[in-house]
């Protein structure tokens, strides 16, 4: 029986994985990972692309954070005070993107009979096509789920050791298929990510605190968009006013907290 016409993989072009007649994941990503891994630097890679040093770097956020290891990884220290570094995984999904070029239309049947951990990379290229409004999302696997007579709670484990608690209702956890083991996306819009300076130990009725280093400020006209990066090479991202960035002595280099009230995750399976 012929697959659905949704559900069809091909090939079209210069190389896209596609999903019916909608890309499924393009080659400028993959383009942008081979600039980071000759000039070792995110603002010469986003130069040679035509692209801005932000829309670099939240491209970079975003595949770590769905990748299961981290792409792309900052350096420090050196003669020049530091760069970018491309990770072995993210040279081998380079590889694997390479190869499937070369195999064109025969790609699918062999590229899986030829290519080791195949379908790992395809899975995590799936996930880099995903496109939501959330800012922030993180991929990883219910690890406890617990029901109660309206809602339930899901303990997600990320890789890296991190977790995340999300509350949903049972009818989420019915039509989304939730189980322990299952792979879910978590996804968090900047706004809802509440901003505390790294040694504060206040108690909050919020149920995630992940913590790290702040690795960017981006500032606009009222607000400012802060990238915390976390340990295993994960970030997140939050808007927060100018005052507040002011009063938390936020800047590059200093540690910080993000909170997250478990109501503001956004669960999300793959279909």
């Amino acid at each position: 029986m012929a697959r659905r016409k949704a559900d069809k993989v091909g090939i079209s072009g210069r190389f896209w994985l596609n999903r019916g007649e909608q890309p499924f994941l393009g080659h400028g990503r993959i383009e942008l990972l081979e600039q980071i891994a000759a000039t070792g630097s995110i603002s010469q890679a986003a130069r040679a692309m035509g692209m801005s040093y932000k829309a670099a770097w939240d491209a970079v956020d975003a595949m770590n954070n769905v990748s299961d290891e981290p792409l792309v990884r900052r350096s420090t220290g050196g003669r020049h005070g530091g760069g970018t570094l491309l990770t072995d995984h993210g040279r081998k999904l380079i590889e694997v993107y390479k190869a499937a070029e070369q195999e064109y239309r025969l790609f699918l049947r062999r590229l899986g009979m030829g290519v080791d951990n195949f379908d790992r990379f395809y899975q995590l290229m799936r996930r880099l096509s995903m496109k939501t409004s959330a800012r922030n999302q993180f991929q990883g696997r219910i690890t406890r789920l617990t029901t109660g007579p309206v809602n339930a709670e899901v303990i997600i484990g990320l890789p890296g050791g991190d977790e995340l608690v999300a509350i949903v209702t049972n009818e989420s956890v019915k039509g989304l298929g939730l189980e322990i083991g299952s792979e879910v996306f978590a996804l968090i819009k900047a706004s809802w990510v509440i901003l505390t300076a790294g040694d504060e130990t206040l108690r909050t009725s919020a149920r995630n605190r992940l913590c790290g280093t702040v690795s960017r400020l981006q500032e606009g006209p009222v607000n400012c968009e802060v990238v915390i990066e976390l340990p295993g090479g994960k970030s997140i991202a939050a808007i927060v006013t100018h005052e507040s960035v002011k009063s938390l002595g936020l800047r590059v280099g200093v540690a910080a907290c993000a909170l997250i009230k478990a109501s503001h995750i956004i669960l999300a399976v793959s279909e």
